[in-house]
């Protein structure tokens, strides 16, 4: 198993200098190549933030070009995660799609003629490559599925809003992992939760084996603060950016 690397292209929490914060989220992924060694990696980008000029002037500023780019996430189907995509898929068209059977056909269907290759997600688990898998379609408002990665210091689970509850999509993936999820990453969606509820999901997530967090974009001022407060050191921070090696 090799190592994964993440870092946050697009966030609405401030990040490095040169980037922009704007609301939406959206991350890189490169996986599949044991680091400092000779061989081609993959590179996945998970959601496109909500404005194509912004994701790409992040991209620009933090070295990262679209057309190195291989596969393409989609965790739902909301302005702030698909607004970039036409601006990626107009300077890589040779990428693959990864989405759920919960996005517009009409959506699916313009992919599809526009020769975009696509992975298209039910509701059961989906490898995406070794080690890199859908969860498969949760029920929400609106549907969404989160990004599995399984790398040397644990699983990983990468939501982009986490509409059905970030422990629901931590408990989809450790009904098949092999061990339970180490890491939960991306926006938790308790933007508009109170401070009992926040708790309640902190330790649903920790009863479910979550050691390890980075909660940004929609969990909120006081959620990043509660998960920070909870987890410590093993809360990382967010913003464009910010970069994890799992």
């Amino acid at each position: 198993m090799t190592p994964v690397q993440l870092q946050i292209l697009y966030d609405n929490i401030p990040g490095a200098p040169g980037t922009r914060p704007l609301w939406g989220f959206s991350a890189l992924i490169e996986f599949g190549l044991a680091f400092g060694s000779e061989g081609p990696s993959h590179r996945l980008l998970f959601d496109t933030g909500s404005n194509g000029r912004v994701l790409l002037a992040n991209m620009h500023a933090l070295g990262v070009a679209p057309t190195d780019i291989d596969w393409l996430f989609l965790s739902h189907a909301h302005w702030d995660h698909i607004g970039g995509l036409d601006s990626i898929l107009e300077l890589n068209p040779r990428i693959k799609c990864v989405l759920h059977s919960g996005f517009s056909k009409h959506l699916l269907g313009d992919l599809i003629d526009l020769g975009i290759h696509c992975l298209i997600a039910d509701d059961e688990p989906l490898q995406i490559a070794k080690g890199v898998h859908s969860t498969g379609m949760l029920a929400s408002d609106p549907p969404e599925h989160a990004l599995v990665l399984e790398t040397p210091s644990g699983a990983a689970v990468i939501s982009g809003c986490a509409h059905p509850g970030m422990s629901a999509l931590v408990a989809r993936a450790n009904d098949w992992l092999p061990a339970p999820a180490r890491w939960a990453i991306g926006g938790f969606h308790l933007m508009y939760s109170d401070a009992s509820a926040i708790a309640a999901e902190i330790q649903r997530l920790r009863d479910l084996g979550i050691t390890d967090v980075m909660a940004t974009h929609c969990t909120g001022e006081a959620g990043i603060a509660a998960f920070h407060h909870a987890f410590g050191e093993n809360a990382h921070a967010g913003g464009a950016g910010a970069q994890l090696r799992l």
